[in-house]
């Protein structure tokens, strides 16, 4: 039976990095996936061609994304992109439609229509924490949870990432491709979830190809003078993006700790039951 899984993010872009194998996954199996960002990402770096605006160049990008991944649908929420300050918090010079400054309750209302819309069964958001601490990122955690509350979206999954597999990856990643001196794989030791909370591991490697032509599709990200995450990863080479890339991770709050499962719309356990072994 088709179910309807939307897909919140704060910029383009962020969909590639974090959910786009599970995307590409559930429209493969017939599923309606529909993507939303608060943002059109418009504070990013990017070198960009003389009258060329950043916002329209993200907003491009992420229709060709959703479109390799299979989405039936995109939308953007209007709101501006808060920006990182130099240390990486909250920026002093941000726009005054900032999505860190909105009005929560408004912006939970405008998702919320849309979750109604749509029959929503899934709503995807961050963990609290907004992954890597991006004040965008932690506003999706927020506006996300409470629209699922007043639409009544029966299933809310934070896409985060396991930090522990993850910098294995990175340190397997260092013995084969040399990191520029400014990314520092250190940094996502503070990042993201921990293994004990995470309740689905979602195996997407055959979906892998779409995952990487999505992050491609974001060239204003993964190209240019400054050194991009995405430009990074994509230059790991491929059978190893299959194994850094090919597991996406999501933590459903309403589940038991210990609770392993392998699929967004997999039943959860019985209350009282033993949540079972590790299904990795």
């Amino acid at each position: 039976m088709s179910r309807t899984a939307v897909f919140f993010h704060a910029h383009p872009d962020d969909e590639a990095l974090l959910t786009a194998g599970t995307m590409a996954m559930l429209a493969a199996q017939g599923h309606r996936v529909v993507l939303v960002v608060a943002t059109a990402g418009e504070r990013g770096q990017a070198d960009l061609a003389p009258g060329e605006e950043l916002g329209e160049a993200r907003m491009t990008e992420v229709y060709k994304s959703a479109a390799l991944l299979g989405c039936a649908r995109v939308v953007r929420l209007g709101y501006a992109d808060s920006g990182l300050s130099s240390a990486g918090g909250i920026a002093d010079d941000r726009p005054a439609n900032a999505f860190i400054d909105c009005d929560t309750e408004e912006a939970a209302q405008r998702l919320a229509g849309l979750l109604k819309e749509e029959s929503a069964d899934l709503l995807t958001i961050y963990d609290p924490a907004g992954g890597y601490g991006h004040p965008d990122h932690v506003q999706v955690h927020r506006v996300g949870r409470r629209a699922a509350e007043i639409a009544g979206t029966g299933i809310v999954l934070e896409a985060t990432v396991n930090r522990d597999p993850l910098l294995k990856a990175l340190r397997l990643a260092g013995r084969f491709y040399r990191f520029p001196p400014e990314f520092d794989p250190r940094t996502f030791e503070r990042a993201y979830s921990p293994d004990e909370l995470i309740t689905h591991r979602v195996n997407v490697r055959r979906h892998i190809r779409q995952k990487r032509a999505s992050m491609a599709a974001h060239a204003t990200q993964a190209t240019g003078a400054d050194v991009r995450t995405l430009g990074v990863f994509l230059k790991i080479p491929a059978p190893l993006y299959r194994l850094v890339f090919g597991t996406e991770w999501y933590v459903r709050r309403d589940l038991p700790l210990g609770t392993r499962l392998k699929h967004p719309f997999d039943p959860a356990p019985p209350p009282g039951t033993d949540p079972g072994p590790d299904q990795r």
